[in-house]
C-alpha cells in the first residue's frame, strides 16, 4: 500500500473523531439554540482560522477559485442533507436513522464507478458491505417495528446527497488546495446560513459561544483531514472508514454521558474495525 493511501485512510479516521466531537457539542447546543444558528458560527469560525492561518491573498484566490461552482453546489447538497438527516431525526428512532445514514459509503463506492471512474475491487466492496453488516448488528434496527415512511425517504435522501457531496469533494480535491476549498465552503455555507439565521437568532450566554467556538474549531480540523484525504486515496478505499464515525459515537457516548453499550454494539465496532482492516492489508498487498 502506498505511503499515500496509508496518510489517507488515517486521516480519514482522524477527521471522523473530530466530526464525533463536533456531533457531541452539537447535541449540548441544540437543546438551547436553533441549528442552524449553530452551523453559522461553526462555518464562521472556520472562515476565520482559514483566513488567519492561511497563505496571504487567500481571499482573492477563494473567489478566484475554478472551483467555486463545484463548491456551491456542493453546499446546496450539504444543506439539503442536513435538512433531511435533522427533519427524519424527529420521527425515527436512533437506530433507524444510523442505518439508513451510513448507507453513504455503499453509494459512494457505487457512484464512485460512474463518476469518477474508479475501478472498485471485489475486496472494497466486502469491506464496505463488511462495514455495513457491523452497523446493521451495532444498531439493531429490526427490534425497533420499522416501517417505511416519509422520515424513512428523508434518511436515505440525506446518506445520497452526502454521497454526491463526496464524490464531488473528491472530484474538485485534486485540482485546487485544500485551504482554499476550505475557504470556499466556509464562506457559502457563512452567507446562506447567516441570511436564515437572522429570523431564529438567540442570545447566546458565554458558556454556549465557547462551545460553538470549539465546534468550529473541531469542525475546521475534521474538514482539512478529510479535504486531504481525498486527495491521498480513492473515495472507494476510504469509504468503510466512514463507519468509523459510529466507533467514535459509541467511544463519546460513554465516556460523556454514560451510555454503556450492549453486546451487539461491541460486536458491531469490531465487524466495522475489521473491513478497515481488510482494506489496509489488501492495498498494502496490492502495492
Amino acid at each position: 500500500m502506498s505511503q499515500g493511501v496509508t496518510s489517507g485512510i488515517a486521516l480519514t479516521v482522524a477527521a471522523y473523531l473530530m466530526f464525533a466531537l463536533q456531533d457531541a457539542s452539537v447535541k449540548w447546543l441544540v437543546d438551547d439554540y436553533p441549528v442552524v444558528q449553530i452551523l453559522f458560527v461553526r462555518s464562521a469560525v472556520i472562515l476565520v482560522l482559514c483566513l488567519a492561518c492561511g497563505p496571504r491573498g487567500l481571499a482573492v484566490k477563494a473567489v478566484r477559485s475554478p472551483i467555486v461552482k463545484v463548491m456551491f453546489v456542493r453546499t446546496a447538497l450539504l444543506l439539503g442533507a442536513w435538512t433531511a438527516y435533522f427533519s427524519a431525526a424527529r420521527d425515527l428512532s436512533l437506530p433507524e436513522l444510523t442505518t439508513l445514514y451510513y448507507l453513504s459509503p455503499v453509494l459512494i463506492t457505487t457512484l464512485a464507478i460512474p463518476f469518477l471512474k474508479e475501478r472498485v475491487t471485489t475486496i472494497r466492496w466486502l469491506s464496505v458491505l463488511l462495514g455495513l453488516a457491523g452497523v446493521l448488528v451495532a444498531v439493531n434496527p429490526l427490534t425497533q417495528g420499522w416501517r417505511p415512511d416519509t422520515a424513512t425517504a428523508l434518511a436515505l435522501l440525506a446518506a445520497f446527497l452526502w454521497a454526491v457531496s463526496t464524490l464531488l469533494l473528491r472530484k474538485s480535491a485534486m485540482g485546487e488546495r485544500t485551504i482554499v476549498q476550505m475557504t470556499v465552503f466556509s464562506a457559502l455555507l457563512v452567507a446562506v446560513t447567516g441570511a436564515v439565521s437572522i429570523g431564529y437568532w438567540k442570545p447566546v450566554s458565554i458558556g454556549a459561544a465557547v462551545l460553538m467556538i470549539l465546534t468550529g474549531a473541531f469542525a475546521a480540523v475534521g474538514q482539512l483531514a478529510l479535504f486531504e484525504s481525498f486527495r491521498r486515496a480513492p473515495v472507494s478505499v476510504l469509504a468503510p472508514f466512514e463507519y468509523s464515525a459510529l466507533v467514535w459515537a459509541f467511544i463519546l457516548g460513554a465516556a460523556i454521558w454514560g451510555d454503556v453499550p450492549h453486546a451487539n454494539v461491541f460486536v458491531g465496532a469490531g465487524l466495522i474495525v475489521i473491513a478497515g482492516v481488510v482494506v489496509v492489508l489488501f492495498e498494502r498487498k496490492s502495492a
